[in-house]
């Protein structure tokens, strides 16, 4: 089955109770408020397999030179949570993301969303399909304006295709109906003073806003958004948990990155944990908060250590063992 013939059971009519709900600053909207799924019986190992995935992968790999920046086993997202991946820099979480979106190819692996195999699909008919991201710097079209910006994201536009677009009587109603989508979104995500506004003149913390409600254009299944916290002043950044923790009670699935470990503890159900390429853990919250492979990763495993008491010689044995075992696993792939 083609990628675009997969789309067509996920296209929705545009939602008007979502503008009442951004009038209000209640999450409330046409999707029904969904209970959150039950994790207790989930295993905390990596790779652990949940209930009901939106998202599986198994054996993706990518490597720069020397370097495998992804080398996950296997991983599983849960539908309906919120699921943080965290990991210091380097760890592989943006590369990972654009492995399973399509904007970078794996050496290896296969992935999947809502059972369709992902492997070899373009970005946009990823997007098509309901898996959308943000990105860490973003993606705004600063010499349109925000209304435009928002018009663009939605999908399987009339007057996108070449002959139709002369004739405005084929696809003028379509937009207009995307026009009013768009003015709700923006309601929502208190951008709507800004409606004319060119979208290079937001603040940061605004064009990831902008970002958000554009991705949401598409009426997504998953939303992915890579560190929506980076360079947003304090003042702003409770505006945008709010809207994350929305998407969650409209049943959406949420994966976003994060450096920020209270925002994390705050509003994640579920956290995976990369270091050097690789799921070391993952569970709720406050138990991976407490995993010593996630203190070793963020912190060094000698970050209990009194410098005084370090010995040298052993530390130089350690990294040499280190060097030789890559040494050799990279002998023996080749």
């Amino acid at each position: 089955m083609a990628a675009d013939d997969r789309t067509d059971h996920l296209s929705k009519d545009p939602s008007p109770g979502r503008s009442q709900a951004a009038a209000t600053g209640s999450t409330t909207s046409s999707r029904p408020l969904t209970p959150r799924p039950d994790l207790s019986t989930v295993s905390s190992e990596p790779g652990s397999t949940k209930p009901d995935p939106i998202v599986k992968g198994s054996d993706i790999t990518r490597q720069f030179g020397g370097l495998k920046a992804v080398d996950v086993e296997h991983i599983e997202i849960q539908r309906g949570i919120i699921t943080a991946l965290i990991g210091p820099n380097g760890a592989g979480k943006t590369t990972l993301f654009n492995l399973l979106t399509g904007f970078d190819v794996p050496d290896s692996g296969e992935w999947s969303f809502n059972g369709n195999s992902l492997q070899g699909v373009a970005a946009y008919k990823v997007a098509r399909l309901g898996m959308v991201r943000t990105f860490q710097l973003t993606k705004v079209l600063a010499k349109l304006t925000v209304i435009e910006n928002m018009r663009l994201g939605a999908k399987d536009q009339k007057g996108e295709r070449f002959f139709k677009a002369a004739f405005d009587f084929l696809w003028r109603r379509q937009e207009d109906d995307n026009t009013v989508r768009a003015d709700d979104l923006l309601t929502r995500f208190k951008l709507d003073a800004k409606r004319e506004d060119f979208a290079g003149s937001l603040s940061g913390g605004q064009r990831k806003l902008l970002e958000m409600a554009r991705a949401l254009m598409v009426d997504p299944e998953l939303i992915m958004l890579d560190e929506p916290m980076a360079g947003v002043n304090p003042a702003l950044k409770q505006s945008l948990l709010g809207h994350v923790k929305s998407l969650r009670d409209e049943g959406r699935t949420v994966l976003f990155v994060e450096h920020d470990m209270d925002m994390v503890r705050d509003i994640s159900d579920w956290v995976i944990v990369m270091a050097q390429g690789r799921i070391v853990a993952e569970g709720t919250p406050d138990t991976v908060m407490a995993d010593p492979a996630v203190i070793d990763a963020y912190l060094g495993a000698h970050h209990d250590t009194d410098l005084t008491e370090v010995d040298v010689a052993e530390l130089e044995a350690e990294a040499e063992a280190e060097l030789d075992a890559e040494a050799d696993e990279q002998e023996k792939t080749h």
